[in-house]
């Protein structure tokens, strides 16, 4: 894999459509597992504590989405080096012993939590670095692994609206099964920042998927939809934008970081739900 920008690897794996190209992008944006050398020295917590922050295997449960259509972005940098899910401003200033590597947005209950767009907690929320990040260290990480993301991102969503007239974002996520406060937690959690960044007849039909085969969904909540949905989700422009969030206990040991018998039985389901929505934008009338 060549290297990107600033000496970093490149920060994604691209699969395009094998036949039919269908405007839709489905994307993983944290179940990458890379970690910079530098990153990994400065750490004060075991890089498994980091790891277990990662969306697991959420890139290879969607990995058939090009044999139906669409496009595959899959990080490869684990979620902990940068947060490909937040606005590269959500920056917390003391991180840095020589100031921030860019202008940071007014903090947010996120970045105060330590979950901004560079996170300083772990899985368990305790804090992962033994030593405060140079301003170079953190633009390396912005520039080589954010930037080019997006850039990526962003381009193939314009190209899909420029030739069909329409686009959709698919973005995939994985959730903790247990989570502070919260009971009963649904399988799947669709957000589309209640109703903001996609038509709702796409959310209807690919809900109506995850019911099909038994799953129980919610919308919105706890999982609204981050950065990415809100930044690419422009339903009267054309680019519908949704993020799916799957239990991890359906498919993984969070724990090991493995997989469970259940992944084999999540796969199909998943590939129903890609062929859905494909079906559905290829379908769905231009703006």
């Amino acid at each position: 894999m060549p290297a990107g920008p600033n000496g970093l690897d490149a920060p994604f794996v691209l699969s395009a459509p094998e036949a039919g190209v269908a405007p839709i992008v489905f994307a993983s944006p944290h179940s990458g597992n890379l970690y910079p050398e530098t990153m990994v020295s400065a750490l004060c917590v075991p890089l498994m504590d980091v790891r277990r922050t990662e969306d697991a295997f959420v890139d290879e449960l969607f990995a058939n989405a090009p044999r139906y259509g669409a496009h595959l972005l899959a990080a490869r940098f684990g979620r902990s080096v940068v947060d490909l899910n937040r606005d590269p401003h959500e920056l917390d200033p003391a991180m840095f012993h020589d100031g921030p590597p860019r202008a940071c947005a007014l903090p947010t209950p996120r970045v105060e939590a330590g979950l901004g767009c560079l996170p300083k907690v772990g899985a368990r929320g305790e804090a992962i670095y033994g030593r405060l990040l140079s301003k170079a260290e953190g633009e390396q990480r912005l520039a080589g692994v954010h930037d080019v993301y997006h850039g990526q991102l962003a381009s193939l969503l314009d190209a899909q609206r420029a030739l069909h007239g329409r686009a959709l974002l698919v973005d995939c996520h994985s959730m903790p099964s247990v989570q502070p406060g919260r009971r009963n937690l649904t399988d799947i959690v669709l957000g589309d920042r209640f109703g903001s960044s996609s038509d709702p007849r796409l959310v209807n039909r690919l809900e109506r998927v995850f019911r099909n085969h038994g799953l129980t969904v919610a919308r919105n909540a706890p999982y609204a939809g981050g950065y990415t949905t809100r930044r690419y989700g422009r339903p009267k422009r054309g680019i519908h934008a949704i993020q799916i969030e799957i239990n991890r206990g359906l498919y993984m040991d969070e724990q090991a970081i493995t997989r469970s018998s259940g992944f084999a039985r999540l796969r199909p389901v998943m590939d129903a739900a890609i062929m859905e929505m494909v079906e559905a934008i290829r379908q769905f009338p231009n703006r």
